[in-house]
């Protein structure tokens, strides 16, 4: 007579019901596309064979079997439309994704528009390897104009103008389908954009004729697809950055109605509906009329800066309203005066995209990723190689998505 033993199972909380009976089919499905085990350093390690003399037969309830599957990282979501029809069906219909919300899960995707191609390519954690998205049905004046770009939640904004006006094409990851919508109370390009969980912010700009400099504010939800108008900033100003750091939204530099080159900053904060000025914020940062609006990004809440005079990183310490030198960034940031680079947060890390330092014939965009230290003595950089996919270093716009999806 058989021997019958069953498999330990991993407690994921009292929530999920777990029986026992014959479904050796659906666990070889299981395994089939679990990563392989690892050591704890990265590396995976061969299973102990199990004895011969022994069946283990393991069934899992459905709710617990999506709950083990949902965290899967999304690079590897493609595994499991070959699983069965009910994974199928919980991919196609987003399903999966509010799944890993109530979880909480979060990893980020990179998404960028490099020259020369039609289509926006996006990068799932851990970047092994990239994807290309549907292609926006737009107008030739959206595709070849000016654009900026920003997340909310699990959606990628892009901003531009078709030949009727302004417009926001949202790209939602959940369905992989590009919508048109909604639109801005103020319609604006080059302004600056921040992002937090599911909600982003937008300051400053040009009206979409390109008469009038902005001094306006607005708040995105994308649970509600809803735009909200913020208080009027002190400045009015274009070229200008956006971040979010000490729960509070600033914006950075960018030129005035005079086109004076601006170095303060301002922020807003949602607590007392105000915006505060901070004078003197970029005095350390070279400008010029050809260079692109400051290269920053914020990582466990501490302001970083490319400097594209220099290919310098720094860093902003907050309490005497100055920048420190940390090191050399490995992308050419000067060569075009910072346009074409992404410069954007990874959570606790810091991502940059470009042109190599290092000479490259073919002239193949570099991805780079690095633990900034501000009070670090040398900087380690990683090269990120995201499969087999080439495309040209000049990127004209990248966003991050972080909240969880």
């Amino acid at each position: 007579m058989t021997n019958k033993k069953a498999l330990p199972v991993p407690n994921f909380g009292s929530d999920f019901c777990i029986s026992y009976h014959n479904s050796l089919l659906q666990k070889r499905r299981i395994m089939e596309v679990l990563p392989p085990p690892s050591d704890g350093n990265g590396s995976s390690t061969e299973e102990e064979p199990l004895p011969q003399d022994a069946d283990y037969n393991l069934s899992l309830s459905d709710e617990l079997e999506t709950s083990i599957l949902a965290r899967f990282p999304r690079s590897q979501h493609w595994k499991l439309y070959f699983l069965n029809k009910r994974f199928l069906s919980l991919m196609r219909s987003g399903e999966i994704y509010k799944i890993r919300k109530e979880l909480g899960l979060k990893e980020p995707s990179v998404f960028m528009l490099a020259s020369g191609e039609s289509n926006w390519w996006g990068m799932d954690w851990p970047f092994t390897s990239s994807r290309k998205l549907p292609r926006i049905q737009s107008d030739y004046s959206f595709e070849f104009g000016d654009k900026e770009s920003f997340c909310a939640g699990s959606q990628l904004l892009v901003s531009g103008k078709e030949i009727d006006g302004a417009v926001i094409w949202r790209y939602d990851s959940e369905t992989n389908e590009w919508f048109k919508g909604p639109f801005m109370i103020n319609p604006r390009c080059l302004f600056a954009s921040a992002s937090s969980g599911n909600f982003a912010f937008v300051a400053g700009g040009l009206t979409s004729s390109y008469s009038e400099i902005l001094d306006t504010a607005e708040k995105y939800d994308s649970k509600t697809k809803i735009w909200k108008p913020l208080p009027k900033m002190n400045k009015k100003r274009k070229f200008c950055s956006g971040c979010f750091m000490d729960k509070r939204f600033y914006v950075i530099g960018g030129q005035d109605e005079n086109r004076n080159d601006l170095t303060c900053g301002e922020f807003f904060d949602e607590k007392t509906d105000t915006w505060n000025l901070i004078p003197d914020m970029l005095k350390d940062i070279p400008v010029s009329d050809s260079q692109s609006p400051p290269l920053i990004a914020v990582v466990n809440n501490e302001l970083y800066t490319l400097d594209a005079s220099s290919n310098e990183l720094k860093v902003y310490v907050k309490g005497i309203n100055k920048w420190k030198k940390l090191g050399v960034v490995p992308v050419r940031a000067d060569e075009q005066g910072g346009w074409g680079v992404a410069f954007k947060s990874l959570g606790d890390e810091l991502l940059v995209i470009g042109a190599p330092s290092v000479s490259n014939k073919e002239r193949v965009l570099a991805i780079y990723t690095c633990c900034p230290d501000p009070d670090g003595e040398m900087l380690k950089w990683k090269q990120i190689e995201c499969g087999s996919v080439q495309l040209n270093h000049f990127i004209r716009n990248c966003a991050v998505m972080m909240g969880s999806t």
